[in-house]
């Protein structure tokens, strides 16, 4: 019989420790999952910053083609048509 309660109790140590352990890795992965959501928002931040830097430069680059720069004049020039277009289908949407 004590071979059978010292089993038991093996046993019983045994799904404490389990359990333990478990509670311990749920507890990880709610902090993980935390972390990768406060990571997802500043990526997110980050790639928002990049896209106004982008768009700043591109800005600049045409500011300073338009102030003389020969630099950038092809990008100006593509940029100026494309905002034609732009500005022709507002006139052709408009006069319909």
């Amino acid at each position: 019989m004590s071979d059978l309660t010292e089993i038991v109790d093996n046993l019983e140590n045994r799904i404490v420790k389990l359990l333990r352990n478990y509670k311990v890795l749920e507890q990880r992965q709610e902090s993980l999952q935390a972390e990768l959501a406060n990571l997802k928002t500043e990526k997110m931040e980050l790639q928002n910053s990049l896209q106004a830097s982008e768009n700043r430069i591109k800005t600049l680059k045409a500011a300073n083609a338009l102030l003389g720069s020969n630099d950038y004049t092809k990008e100006t020039k593509l940029k100026i048509n494309g905002l034609i277009r732009e500005i022709d289908q507002c006139i052709v949407q408009l006069s319909e």
